[in-house]
Parts: C-alpha cells; structure tokens; sequence
C-alpha cells in the first residue's frame, strides 16, 4: 500500500480523524474523567493536553501524515496518549501485542515500515532488542526521570499542537497484526471512516451508553475489540473508562465494586474469572449490562455472570478486519443466548458456499455456511500482502473463515472456524456443539475440543478441560457424560484435564497449541 498516495493522505472531499473521538468530548466536558487507575482518575480537558503535547514532541521527531508509529504500551493512561497523539497528526498507529518476543516485535516493526517505537519501560527487555535488529529509534514512556530519550519529557520541552490534523476519511489510521494462526502475522490496515463509523453505530443503535457509565477497560487495548469498543466508544460518548493493564479477576471485581462500574466489555475467559471472583466476593458493581465478544461465550457461562450480577449478556462477533464488530445482540432488545445477533447498521452479512473459493456463491436462509461481510467496517487489506487480501476479499465481501447460519429474522448464529472444523471418517464434527456439551457437566469451568491427526479415522476428537474450583471428575466421567448426550461421530474419544487452557493476551483460547500439546509424534 502506497501511504504516499495523495487520494488516501490528501484532504479530497472531506476530511475526518479518530483523534477527535477524544478532541472533541475534551472539548465538549472537560472536567469530565475520561480514565481511572488505581486511585486516579484523568479528565477529558487535562488528558487532551497531555496528548497535544505528546503529538508535538513526536512532531519534533519527524511524525506527520502517512509517518507509521508503533506503540508497545498497556492499558495505562499513557496508552491513549499515544494512540490519539498519532493519530492527531495524521499518522498511522501501530499498537503491538504485548506479549511478543524480540524476534516478532522485528517482524511487526520491519513489516508495518515503523519509523518509531514508542515502548513502554516494563516492556523494554523485549522492545529494544527488536528496535535494534529493525533499525527503529525508541522513544519511552513510564520510564524513570532522568533516563534519556522519555516521551514525557520531549513533551514537555516541545511545542504542543494546537488542534488535529484532518485526514482522508479513507485514510489509513491503524496497522493491526493478526494472530498469525498460519504464517507470519499479516498488518490489517483499517481507515478513519471505518474506525469512527464502528463507534457511531454502536452508539446509535447497539448500545444505550450513557456519559455517567464507568466502563470496565480491562481489554488489552492493542486489540481491535478493546480499542473500538471499550476505548473508542468510552471517548466518543464521554465516559469513564476504568483501567486494568493486566488482567486479574479478584482485583477486576474490587475495582469494579469501587468505582461503581456499569459496563462490563470482555472475552469469554474473562466472564468466566469474574464469576469465580464473584464465588469468593459477595459484593457487586452496579452492572447495568455485560458485552461479550472475541470468542463464541458457553451458554451455561452466560447464564451463571447473568445469576451472579443480574446483568444480561450481549454477544456480538467481530475480527480484526472488521474494525471489528460485525453483528451484536442489540442492547434494549430481546437477546438471543447462543447467538451473535443481527448485522450492525450498515454492514451486510450472507452466508456462502464455503467450499467454492474462487467466487462468492450465496447460501439460502438457514443454510450453514461461511460467514461473509461487506460495508464501511470492512478493513483496507493486508498491508504489502495484495495475495492474501484478494484470497479474502472476494467479489466485494470479506470471507471471514467462521462457519455460521442467518435465520430470517436475521439472527446470526456462529458454528465454529472453518479450519477449526474436525473431519473424522467423514464427518464434520464442530468443536462448539461439543464445547456446549461438555460445559453443561457441574463440574467443569471451561473447555476446548480440537482435532488430532489419526491414521486410522483422519482427525480424533479431543477435549481439554479444566475443572471448576473444588470440584471433581475423571476424564472418563466427563468422556460418559458427553458420550450420553451428543452422536456417537461427535464426542471425544480422549479427554485431557488440564490447571488452565493457553490463551493469547486478549484472551482468545490457543487451540493450536493445544493440537501441537496432545499430537503424538508419528514413527519415522
């Protein structure tokens, strides 16, 4: 992608910018509190400045229109900083995983074409290194006074910018990577429009967020759901947004109960800690509803957060080249359990022919197939990878990977990764209807069913389960009791118990390790 090209940096028709998701709420309510750690809090007015001042010290450093920065900083106030300061001059963000390693931050630096590396001191072992191999000066943020090369000081010394750049709406705004379940991670480019169209419709007609919320920011920030849906949106509605930069579910709920917070927006692993939190604390925040999102949430889970804090649970579905929500179960509507809801306000959602590649060819109402979309959240493509985004990008719809049916109501209805299906002796067998099964056992808290390789029947059926605290069951208990309930082609011929399950940073279950964990080495 040519950021150089005048019809993506130049002002066009129209112009627009992320950073005035915050600008303008700061200019709106200043003294409104925007951010809240520990036992601070920012409000909208003072953390503004603080930004202008930021963006005028990465200005100095030669950050302008098109300039891609990368960004390796938790959820601290210094992450939104950064991440509108960028943006505010015209700038391309790239938020990095936290936790990579050296060798990839390399990859996401060399890749993105980062000019500079805004790190945080905690996670210098990593950045540094990286920044070195990839030829990146790093400037640093939370790093002890008199220490050189601090953010906080060249801002200080620098002269702030006095308003935001205004941009293409079609500009690049954000590089963020993918996961990279097969292959090195590829830079997903997303625009303004599509990242301030994103929060617009979840406000209209997805939430009723009010700006008296307090919203739960324990999403890791580097992640499209936390940004948009928690960040982003917080800001643009002139919410508080209570920060947790690592994840703990006793200290989430403390502080929750605290700050009196009335929004809880997270994956399912995290539903399910704030429910075990809430077994060993008999106190509650003032919910007024849940959002869950990046995985498909166990019904058994949903019903049991619903029990513990009287809150419903609205699933949506996104990915990151969605900038990311594509469907939600609407807020002031009838949820649908089980479900992901409807299409959010200008986006089209069909199901297709999976197997065709070449084409999108449409399934009927209720038919199971691949989920695709297309509309003003879809993604600009792969950065530098035009191959992979024409494998993606077909006829104009977005092939999403995920296996999925649309009732006639609209209603969607994920069924499982279309590479996470399982093929034994013929059948397809999807992990979820499985994981549904095995969640309805009492004595489980959580589960991944995957495939192994098998001579003998293509793929085998395996199940990883942790069990709830102080309760028991054998592997073969759990095996019986799947076996009782679901076809005998579906249930798992091995069931592995484990202390946790391996998830990512935003909370995502690793299945792939778990295939690589219980995959027997082949005789050579």
């Amino acid at each position: 992608m040519n950021f150089d090209d005048p019809a993506l940096t130049g002002p066009g028709h129209g112009t627009l910018s992320v950073a005035a998701v915050l600008a303008e709420t700061a200019r709106r309510t200043p003294g409104r509190t925007a951010l809240i750690i520990g036992d601070r809090s920012i409000a909208y007015g003072p953390l503004w400045d603080e930004t202008c001042a930021y963006a005028g010290a990465l200005q100095a450093r030669g950050v302008g229109p098109g300039t891609q920065v990368a960004m390796l900083v938790p959820n601290v106030p210094d992450f939104a900083r950064v991440y509108y300061a960028v943006l505010a001059l015209g700038a391309v963000v790239v938020p990095v995983h936290l936790l990579l390693k050296a060798e990839e931050i390399e990859h996401v630096l060399r890749d993105s074409g980062a000019s500079l590396l805004v790190a945080a001191a905690p996670l210098l072992g990593e950045a540094l290194p990286a920044a070195a191999a990839a030829s990146v000066p790093v400037v640093t943020v939370m790093m002890p006074e008199g220490q050189p090369d601090r953010l906080e000081d060249e801002a200080r010394s620098a002269k702030p910018i006095r308003q935001y750049a205004s941009v293409n709406p079609l500009a690049p705004a954000t590089i963020l990577y993918t996961s990279g379940t097969t292959g090195r991670p590829k830079g997903a480019v997303s625009s303004h429009l599509a990242l301030v169209e994103q929060v617009h419709c979840a406000l209209i007609d997805g939430s009723e967020l009010e700006p008296d919320e307090v919203i739960f920011g324990g999403l890791p920030f580097f992640h499209t759901f936390g940004q948009s849906s928690v960040l982003n949106a917080g800001f643009r509605r002139g919410a508080g947004v209570l920060l947790l930069p690592k994840f703990d579910p006793d200290e989430a709920l403390r502080l929750m109960v605290r700050h009196r917070a009335t929004i809880f927006t997270a994956v399912p692993t995290m539903f399910l800690g704030l429910v075990q939190a809430a077994a060993r604390n008999p106190e509650r925040p003032p919910l007024k509803y849940a959002v869950s999102g990046g995985a498909a949430l166990p019904i058994p889970l949903l019903e049991a957060f619903e029990k513990a804090f009287g809150a419903e649970v609205h699933e949506g579905y996104g990915l990151t080249e969605t900038a990311p929500t594509v469907t939600f179960n609407r807020v002031g509507e009838p949820i649908r359990p089980g479900t992901v809801g409807r299409a959010i306000w200008g986006v089209d959602v069909e199901i297709a022919d999976p197997l065709v590649d070449d084409r999108i060819m449409m399934l009927g109402t209720g038919e199971l197939g691949e989920i695709v979309v297309r509309g003003h959240n879809l993604f600009k493509g792969y950065l530098g990878n035009p191959e992979a985004t024409a494998a993606v990008v077909v006829d104009g719809w977005f092939r999403t990977g995920d296996l999925g049916t649309k009732g006639e109501d609209g209603v969607v209805t994920i069924v499982d990764r279309k590479k996470d299906m399982i093929v034994r002796n013929g059948y397809n067998v999807y992990p979820r209807e499985v994981e549904d099964v095995i969640m309805r056992h009492p004595a489980v808290a959580q589960t991944a069913v995957f495939g192994v390789p098998d001579p003998d029947h293509g793929q085998e059926v395996h199940a990883a389960v942790v069990l709830a605290p102080g309760a028991s069951a054998s592997a073969s208990e759990i095996l019986d009791f799947t076996r009782d309930r679901i076809a005998a082609y579906k249930y798992p011929r091995v069931v592995h118990l484990h202390q946790t399950l391996p998830t990512g940073a935003s909370g995502k279950l690793l299945k792939r390790e778990l295939v690589a964990e219980h995959t027997p080495e082949l005789p050579s």
